[in-house]
């Protein structure tokens, strides 16, 4: 059963360890420091010293070493990139708390690569976010490993929704999710850019082409959410028979783009699994 959730939960106040404070790891952070998780609470880590001190000057926060952040931490959260995760494993097993859980937000990694590369019976969620959590209207997916229990679950939505909405699924689902929500921001961006570039076509200025794009983009996902109409019902309330729209439709149905959108997405959940499959492939590798 997916489930979203919503509501505005209570932080989980123990020790959190994040490794790897790019821009994804710093969007988590930020969103656990705004959503009033205590600052002597997280502990994280990068390899450039001058990233770590300009995280610690921005959030109070201690950076340290992989080995020093896992040691007492009750949850470790991953973000690395995929080729990176394997030797990260190797390196933070061992100081890893027996129970500890250990969140992952490396793409195409899955649970199983994950546990291979724990001690026997650790926790894990893996978790796949996308970009707009940067603005706090993130969409994050989570599956849990197969030492992991609701409880774990619970922490890791209070955790993500800090920086927006959080989906509970099954771990087969998230190739299909990488695909839609994870992948989701840049098949809208390529919209903009390519409404924005065919308003300056038609004869407007470029920042006002580009106002008018964002803000149409901004205003029919806020109508479609707030709503609850069903995307098709909306459509036809501004296609007028015979009128502009559903001029435009009909190039846009002649030129196959929904066929396009679906070989599109295609394309990544595949790219997805074989993704995960050289991640396996890696993790019993010698």
């Amino acid at each position: 059963m997916t489930t979203v959730e919503e509501d505005v939960r209570v932080p989980h106040r123990s020790r959190l360890a994040l490794l790897g404070a790019g821009v994804m790891g710093e969007t988590v952070l930020s969103g656990l420091v705004r959503a009033g998780w205590d600052p002597s609470d997280l502990v994280a880590t990068d390899r450039r010293p001058e990233r770590a001190a300009e995280l610690e000057a921005a959030y109070g926060i201690t950076m340290t070493s992989n080995l020093d952040a896992v040691a007492g931490a009750e949850t470790v959260v991953l973000v690395v990139k995929p080729q990176d995760m394997r030797g990260l494993l190797a390196e933070i097993a061992p100081a890893l708390a027996a129970g500890a859980l250990v969140v992952s937000l490396a793409a195409g990694v899955d649970t199983g690569t994950l546990e291979a590369g724990l001690p026997a019976g650790q926790p894990v969620v893996r978790v796949m976010a996308n970009t707009p959590a940067q603005v706090d209207e993130g969409m994050a997916a989570i599956a849990a490993g197969s030492a992991a229990t609701g409880e774990h679950l619970e922490r890791v939505r209070d955790i993500l929704s800090a920086t927006g909405r959080v989906a509970v699924v099954p771990e087969h689902y998230l190739d299909a999710v990488t695909a839609i929500s994870g992948s989701g921001p840049a098949y809208l961006f390529f919209v903009v850019e390519a409404m924005i570039e065919a308003g300056v076509h038609l004869g407007l200025p470029r920042d006002v082409s580009t106002e008018l794009v964002v803000q149409t983009m901004l205003g029919s996902a806020k109508l479609l959410r707030e709503s609850g109409e069903h995307p098709t019902v909306l459509r036809e309330r501004v296609t007028s028979p015979g009128g502009t729209t559903a001029a435009a439709l009909r190039e846009l149905e002649d030129h196959k783009v929904r066929a396009a959108f679906l070989s599109a997405m295609e394309a990544a959940r595949d790219r997805s699994r074989a993704l995960a499959a050289a991640a396996r492939e890696q993790q019993v590798t010698p």
